[in-house]
């Protein structure tokens, strides 16, 4: 069996809300312009093991991992 390379996360880790989920994109994009968005992802340097969004901040996933 090959590695696909996937995260696998418990289920406990997948809970929303959780610790700072507030700062999130995932959370943020509901309230947020296309351009606020944009902010956040201009020159990205981190993705969501999760959801694979991308963000300049690591702080802005929930579970980020360095591109």
């Amino acid at each position: 069996m090959t590695n696909s390379g996937k995260i696998f996360l418990s289920e406990a880790a997948l809970r929303v809300p959780h610790e700072g989920h507030d700062r999130h994109l995932c959370e943020l994009r509901s309230t947020m312009t296309q351009e606020q968005y944009k902010c956040f992802i201009q020159d990205a340097q981190y993705y969501c093991q999760h959801c694979g969004r991308s963000a300049a901040s690591s702080e802005n996933l929930c579970f980020p991992e360095k591109i």
